[in-house]
């Protein structure tokens, strides 16, 4: 059994060795990383982290200023591409590869095809992405494979909706956004990618793109029409057995919750019937949903992000107690295990901006808990490791605490960690050394503890309520104990951790007024009671913790309680 982690990396930044970029620069001005900066080395070094998956984002060609008509892609109007890059998420052509990330461009498929054998023989599993509720304004695929049509091509234009179509339209009307839309024009209005169904997009709007028409006619009162089966559904299924023939390990889909649940019920099932390994990662966001979309939909994981994200953020800069993770996973009891963990990805602010933790040693607490609390998936977003503050102004993107998506740059600590393909660590500081180096122990840990990779979760903050700024809890298998401790306060914690009778009881361990543990975040033993008649006292460091791992696991002959 193996613990998913997902390093997640923005392809195009990764390999950018630009050192000076220019605000809202073109390809020319500022560079562009390639798939070919993913070397063996490279690989090698992100496995090392901890990391099982590698989640490569903005790989299928979108929309872009970039001209590559001398390559025969057509080219994309500027006033529907946000960024000089465009929108990894403004899909132009689900069948190929995103022109910018070619050594060769012509050559651009068999690239990618060597990068998934490169990370295979890394030993790392390869996720993309799947976007199936929108698409670029000018969506044009080149490389479909033959007979497979164009999305839209036999769409009734002057029909609103029907089940056979592609989009959403507003017959008779021009696309006139709230915005200068210079010389575009689009005859018939088509609905936009946020369920946006007029012909006004605001610059706030998705309005780079259009809405898929999966069969529910939203203006008709949301009614589904699933029968005959919507043409779209045929087509996106298509999309995903292309990719899974690819030999990729799993799909992140994006804003899966914005497709009919419907689908993904149908579609999921036929591809694993061919792709049994294949998993299905939802970014799904409402709570409501979520048994839904794992139970009827067949997704294997959802994002944690209202729940667990938004909680470690708070406890993390002291607008909540400590007390509140509780709260979160019990939100989600029954099916913890299905919950994609994360601090960063590129749609948050990063840990380290001022916009979230502004300092990225505050991370240190909340990734012991996000990453250890149970067997479920945990990811980690490129230069995090490093405290990555994400605090440029690129472009499009401006200064807003993220790493852009839209713009041409270079990620600092990413750049510097690279040094041009050596990865020596001579350019990086000793803080991000050091900061990198407890990451890999943390996420090594998810997979060299049987506990953490397989055991069950007790959580101990009911019988200390006394912990404010700290989070106390245990994973357990019959081989295997650890205490968890997570301090996210700026100060070393002296801590008494009350343990319940209970605990020993349920899992059959035996008391002991002096165990033997180590710490296995710095190798240090540690002498500490664990034992239901005195709390364990522990000196925990500040913005970070210790997991201690008892030495020598004596069972009692007691039989386990069903409480």
């Amino acid at each position: 059994m193996e613990k998913i982690v997902i390093y997640q990396v923005f392809t195009r930044l990764f390999g950018n060795n630009k050192t000076s970029c220019v605000h809202n620069g073109s390809i020319e001005e500022n560079g562009v990383g390639k798939m070919a900066d993913f070397t063996l080395k490279a690989l090698e070094q992100i496995k090392s982290l901890g990391a099982t998956h590698i989640w490569y984002t903005g790989l299928i060609e979108h929309a872009t200023q970039t001209d590559y008509t001398s390559f025969g892609i057509e080219k994309d109007h500027p006033a529907v591409v946000k960024g000089k890059a465009g929108s990894p998420y403004a899909i132009k052509d689900y069948y190929d590869i995103d022109p910018d990330l070619a050594t060769s461009v012509p050559n651009r498929m068999k690239e990618f095809e060597n990068l998934v054998q490169r990370t295979h023989r890394a030993g790392l599993k390869f996720v993309i992405d799947f976007v199936p509720n929108h698409v670029a304004r000018q969506y044009n695929s080149d490389s479909a494979p033959e007979g497979v049509k164009n999305l839209g091509e036999d769409d009734n234009r002057d029909c609103a909706f029907s089940n056979q179509n592609n989009f959403y339209y507003i017959p008779g009307t021009q696309l006139n956004a709230q915005f200068d839309l210079k010389d575009y024009i689009e005859f018939p209005a088509r609905a936009t990618g946020n369920d946006n169904f007029s012909a006004y997009p605001g610059i706030n709007d998705w309005y780079e793109t259009v809405k898929l028409n999966y069969g529910v006619d939203y203006a008709g009162g949301r009614v589904n029409h699933f029968d005959p089966i919507p043409d779209t559904w045929n087509k996106m299924l298509h999309i995903l057995l292309f990719w899974a023939g690819k030999k990729v390990d799993a799909f992140r889909c994006d804003m899966a919750e914005m497709v009919p649940v419907d689908f993904w019920h149908w579609a999921i099932p036929q591809v694993k019937e061919q792709y049994p390994h294949v998993i299905f990662i939802a970014e799904v966001y409402n709570p409501a949903e979520y048994r839904n979309y794992l139970h009827y939909g067949h997704f294997d994981y959802l994002y944690d992000k209202v729940g667990l994200y938004d909680t470690l953020k708070a406890v993390t800069n002291d607008w909540i107690s400590a007390q509140n993770i509780t709260f979160s996973w019990q939100q989600v009891e029954g099916i913890r295990n299905n919950m994609l963990n994360f601090l960063e990805n590129h749609d948050e602010q990063r840990l380290a901006s001022k916009f979230f933790a502004g300092n990225p040693l505050k991370g240190k607490a909340p990734l012991l808990v996000s990453a250890l609390m149970y067997t479920n998936p945990m990811m980690v977003y490129f230069g995090q490791e490093f405290g990555e503050p994400g605090m440029d102004a690129e472009g499009f993107s401006g200064e807003d605490g993220r790493t852009t998506i839209f713009d041409y740059w270079s990620v600092d600590t990413i750049r510097r960690w690279r040094n041009n393909g050596k990865f020596d660590n001579k350019q990086l500081t000793a803080d991000e050394l050091s900061l990198q180096s407890y990451y890999a122990k943390v996420l090594n840990i998810c997979n060299s503890s049987e506990a953490v990779r397989e055991g069950e979760f007790y959580d101990l903050m009911y019988v200390n309520p006394q912990l404010q700024r700290q989070y106390a809890f245990v994973r357990h298998t019959e081989n295997e104990t650890l205490l968890i401790v997570a301090n996210f306060a700026a100060h070393d914690a002296e801590v008494s951790i009350h343990v319940p009778q209970h605990l020993f009881e349920y899992y059959q361990i035996e008391e002991s007024t002096s165990n033997d543990w180590m710490d296995l975040l710095t190798g240090d033993s540690v002498k500490a009671s664990f034992t239901s008649a005195e709390a364990t006292k522990l000196n925990v460091p500040a913005w970070g913790g210790c997991v201690l791992r008892m030495k020598e696991q004596k069972k009692t002959k007691c039989k386990k309680s069903k409480a």
